[in-house]
């Protein structure tokens, strides 16, 4: 090829090379240009989007604010409503204080006016009680302070009279007590010595069918009943009694082995020594059972456990003892119940006071130490067979012979009078004791204005009811002294009555 061929080829390539250099160029500034634009557009819209979120959230933001201030001014008028409310209520009390104020003062001023009045009456009744003093010192020709002297004599004269009267009704009544115990202790020493004297708790009365049945009791020359006295040591009386035998002893318990045991024959039909001594033997060993039984079936029945068989075998002889006429078991049951249902209302120990209750006798059971009082007699075995120290001096204090320790022993020394005391518990005529409340109550009935009178307490109180229009309350007093006095005076009791005039006032109308 030739040079210039060559040159011009490597020219036009040259060119070629420029002309697609300047063709490229040109279209990547186009390109960038469109570029440029849509990046300022994208701008412009995010610009407009940022402008328009921030214009929301300052228009949340402003009406928030709006509603915390408008809650604020609620709560202020509120805050406001209420003060005005309270000054409101303040200036009403205020005014109802002022108003008060005035009322008092007025009342003030009343009652000042009124003082002033009373004061100038209260000098005129002093002024006319001077007076009048001056005219009774005139008439009776003494002045207010003799006078008054002598008055204070003739109270003084009277309140001597009084007292003498006080002291000598005191004296009076420690003598019945004193003889009333002394009495006691006479009774207690009888039946625990089992004198001749006590006859009525000495003998019980056999029935037989026929007079006939007596010979052979007798025996061929004596030797039947010789010989049941010799084995019963009980004293057989075969008298003219028609179908009747009595046996006298102060044991009852050999008393009742004797009726027992004669019984027994009796029903046999075979009445002779031999037999006599077997009967009485098996009937001592029955009976000596039954006394057990007896003793622990007590026990039982009053929830009483741990006694000492020799202390129960002493409670089952008290079957076949009695006190002032009254059997002893029986009043011994009904002392421990008492105390039990006492202890219990003072809240003490109910099993120890219905354990004192039952042995509080047992002294008068055994047959030996009789010049021992029961009392201490009883507190002795209690101690030896292991009782409770409070147990062992209720027993031994029931009737003051010791000096008391514990709470139980006032209690069982109440309660065995209150078992002995009731109407019926212990040996009295009947007719004596309803003729003696008759008459305590138509003692009563004597005296004006009485209307009904109740002798109660076994004869102890008398109750006395009198009309309200007849009979005043000084009047109550003088009419209680009265029939007190005339009792006293007209009649023979035991201990002390005491008088209770009731006078009652009624007040009645009616709606119509």
């Amino acid at each position: 090829m030739e040079p210039i061929t060559i040159i011009i080829g490597i020219v036009a390539l040259i060119l070629g090379g420029v002309i697609s250099f300047v063709i490229l160029k040109s279209t990547d500034a186009a390109k960038g240009k469109s570029i440029v634009e849509d990046a300022e557009k994208e701008a412009e819209r995010i610009k407009k989007d940022k402008l328009l979120q921030a214009k929301e959230k300052f228009i949340e933001l402003k009406s928030q604010h709006e509603k915390s201030i408008n809650e604020k001014n609620r709560e202020f008028n509120k805050s406001q409503s209420r003060v005005k409310e309270k000054e409101t209520k303040l200036n009403q009390r205020l005014g109802e204080m002022n108003r008060k104020d005035k009322d008092l003062s007025d009342l003030k001023s009343t009652l000042e006016k009124q003082k002033d009045v009373l004061s100038k009456k209260q000098e005129d009744l002093d002024e006319n009680k001077k007076k009048q003093v001056q005219q009774l010192e005139v008439i009776s020709q003494l002045s207010a302070e003799d006078a008054k002297n002598q008055l204070i004599e003739t109270l003084q004269d009277e309140a001597k009279t009084e007292a003498l009267s006080i002291i000598q009704n005191t004296i009076e009544e420690a003598k019945l007590t004193a003889n009333q115990e002394a009495k006691k202790i006479v009774i207690q020493t009888i039946q625990r010595t089992a004198t001749e004297h006590a006859i009525e708790n000495a003998v019980s009365v056999f029935n037989i069918e026929s007079d006939d049945i007596k010979g052979r009791i007798i025996g061929r020359e004596g030797r039947n009943i010789r010989a049941f006295e010799d084995a019963t040591g009980v004293d057989v009386i075969v008298d003219d009694t028609p179908e009747a035998i009595i046996l006298s002893c102060f044991d009852s318990v050999r008393r009742e082995i004797a009726r027992l045991s004669l019984h027994k024959l009796v029903t046999d039909g075979r009445i002779h020594p031999a037999r006599i001594e077997e009967v009485v033997q098996k009937t001592t060993k029955d009976i000596s059972d039954e006394i057990i039984e007896i003793g622990k079936k007590t026990t039982i029945d009053l929830g009483i456990h741990g006694l000492h068989p020799e202390l129960i075998k002493m409670v089952g002889r008290m079957r076949y003892r009695s006190s002032y006429g009254q059997n002893l078991l029986q009043h011994s049951r009904e002392t421990a119940n008492l105390c039990a249902t006492m202890a219990a209302e003072l809240g003490l120990d109910t099993k120890a006071a219905k354990r004192a209750g039952l042995l509080h006798d047992i002294g008068k059971v055994p047959e030996d130490n009789a010049e021992t009082p029961h009392a201490i007699l009883g507190m002795q075995l209690a101690e030896k067979y292991g009782e409770n120290p409070e147990v062992c001096n209720a027993i031994g204090a029931h009737h003051d012979e010791v000096e008391m320790t514990s709470l139980i022993s006032p209690l069982i020394q109440v309660c065995d009078a209150v078992s002995g005391a009731r109407p019926g518990a212990r040996r009295q005529i009947l007719d004596s004791y309803i003729s003696r409340i008759k008459e305590l109550e138509d003692t009563a009935l004597t005296f004006p204005g009485v209307v009904k009178s109740y002798a109660i307490q076994a004869g102890r109180e008398l109750r006395v009811v009198v009309e309200s229009e007849k009979v005043s309350d000084a009047d109550a007093n003088t009419l209680s002294f009265q029939i007190s006095e005339k009792i006293q005076n007209d009649m023979t009791y035991p201990g002390q009555v005491k008088v209770t005039v009731i006078r009652e006032t009624r007040a009645i109308s009616y709606a119509k």
